[in-house]
Formats: structure tokens, C-alpha cells, sequence
């Protein structure tokens, strides 16, 4: 069974990764490590999630080959724009303690400030070109925010990172996406469980057609969850601190979703965004210092 994607520009990536989003630096390391020794081999953190270092101390203290791992992480808007983002490579790999990156891509799209999102991605593609990076790619990139950017650049993104589970699909970004050739990654692939229970929503995990579809197979909504994104193509990013919810949402490659079951899993598609909209994105809103060390 496929546990690996190829990126437009070849670079093998594993399908499943392990992220670290709200994830505080004193609980990262152990959890990274503990991602690593359960077979991990794809690590997703950010500069502004605050624990590049501690990711890169624990896939150190995995006392796996840095080649073994994957490292992929993310530039804030804040420090978008060429210069800009060269340094804020030099920020990320500092603290991660690499000196490549194997996937850089930019956290979100600022429509508000699109010119600086172009110039950002201009540097990201500098860095590829350096060999600084093995692959770049975005995130929260919607449909027209591709047209855009693909109008001026260079290179296709390989990745391009967002919010997709059961309630919400996206189904216009995924097909853009396919379009260009460019991986759609989830992130929060188990249900955006902390925006929907503070809205009151009903948790994915707590789905009745999930639950049954779990039942038949022996496992959980969560391990249906992954397994339906992987089938249909995608990675995808889950997280956790939890050492048996770790080795769980890694256990997702020696069984098949039925075509039945993938449709009825679709058709959960609500069309309500979890995380903050694109747009709403801005550097007065959203931005901050990513701070040098």
C-alpha cells in the first residue's frame, strides 16, 4: 500500500505526517520523538506555531538520520517579502538545526498584500534553486489565489496545505489543485474537532455514518478519517500529545475504505470553514514578530 507521494519535482514525500499545531514547546519534543519511534517519518511545524527548536531536538534525539526524516515547515506572513523570507529560512533552519529544509511553504496567501505573497514566493523558489530547500508549496491558497500566483511564477507549488475533513471538503480547491499537479495536504483531517465543538457543532468523531463506517472495519472514526484522505490521494496532517492516539492515527495503511464508503464520507461536506477564512488573513489581524531564535 502507498505510504509515499511524488511532488512534481520528484521529491518523495510520506503521505502521513505528524503535526505539532498548538502543540507547546515543552510537550514537542517528547511527542516528536515519540511520532518518530511509532514510524513517522514526516514532521509539519511552522514558525508561528513557536517550536521549530523543539522539533528539531526530538527528531535529534530519535536517533534517526536526518535523511530519514522529512522536515517540512512554514513562513508567516509577517515575514513575507524576498529578503524577507530568505532570512526567515535562516530563521526556520536555525532552529530546527538543518541546513536544508525539505519542505518550505508559506502559511497563507495575504490577498490583502498579494504583492508581498509574490515576492515571497519568488525567494522560496531562490531557495529551491540554492538547494537551501527540496520543495516548496503554499497554503490556504484557494482557487484564485493559484491563478495569481501561477501567472508569475516559475515553479508549480508541490504542496499546497489545507483545511479539509468530512464537514468540510473543499472540493474547488482539491479539483484547482489536481489541475496544477499539486498535493493537496490536509490539515486538521479529523474534523476541525476544536472549531466545531466551540461552536456547537457535532464533532466529527461523533458522527453516526462515521461510527458505523469505523464498526465495520474494526477501528476508529479518526483511523477513517485519515484512511479516506490517503485514499483519495491527499496527506494529511494529524496531531496529537497522546502516545496511543499517536501510534493510532498512524495505523491507517492495512485497510480499504469501499467506494460506497468514501462517497457517503463526501457527502458529510457541510461547506463551513473551521479555520479563519483566507481573506480575513491580514498583516494588521494576524501579523507578528517570528523571533530570531
Amino acid at each position: 500500500m502507498t505510504t509515499s507521494l511524488t511532488l512534481n519535482n520528484g521529491v518523495e514525500m510520506p503521505a502521513l505526517g505528524f503535526g505539532v499545531f498548538q502543540t507547546a514547546p515543552e510537550e514537542t519534543v517528547a511527542a516528536v520523538e515519540t511520532a518518530l519511534h511509532t514510524g513517522y517519518r514526516h514532521i509539519d511545524t511552522a514558525a508561528a506555531y513557536g517550536n521549530e527548536r523543539e522539533v528539531g531536538e526530538g527528531v535529534r534525539r530519535s536517533g534517526l538520520d536526518r535523511s530519514e526524516v522529512f522536515i517540512e515547515t512554514k513562513v508567516w506572513i509577517s515575514d513575507y517579502g524576498y529578503d524577507e523570507t530568505l532570512h526567515a529560512f535562516d530563521k526556520s533552519a536555525g532552529k530546527l538545526g538543518v541546513e536544508q529544509i525539505d519542505l518550505l511553504i508559506l502559511h497563507q496567501a495575504l490577498p490583502s498584500r498579494f504583492d508581498l505573497t509574490l515576492d515571497a514566493y519568488r525567494a522560496l523558489e531562490a531557495l529551491r534553486a540554492d538547494g537551501r530547500v527540496r520543495a516548496i508549496g503554499v497554503s490556504n491558497f484557494m482557487r484564485d489565489h493559484l491563478d495569481r500566483l501561477l501567472k508569475t511564477a516559475s515553479v508549480v507549488p508541490a504542496v499546497n496545505q489545507i483545511e479539509v475533513h468530512p464537514y468540510f471538503r473543499q472540493s474547488d480547491v482539491l479539483a484547482a489543485d489536481a489541475e496544477h499537479g499539486i498535493v493537496s495536504q490536509a490539515w486538521s483531517p479529523i474534523g476541525g474537532i476544536t472549531f466545531y465543538r466551540d461552536s456547537g457543532h457535532t464533532s466529527t468523531l461523533e458522527d453516526p455514518a462515521i461510527a458505523r463506517i469505523a464498526e465495520a472495519h474494526g477501528r476508529t472514526p479518526a483511523q477513517v478519517m485519515l484512511r479516506w484522505g490517503l485514499q483519495q490521494g491527499r496527506s494529511v496532517i494529524p496531531k496529537s500529545t497522546r502516545p496511543e492516539r499517536i501510534a493510532e492515527n498512524f495505523a491507517v495503511f492495512d485497510f480499504d475504505l469501499t467506494a460506497d464508503e468514501l462517497a457517503a464520507i463526501d457527502a458529510l461536506d457541510t461547506g463551513i470553514r473551521g479555520g479563519p477564512a483566507p481573506e480575513d488573513v491580514t498583516l494588521e489581524t494576524f501579523g507578528r514578530d517570528i523571533p530570531e531564535a
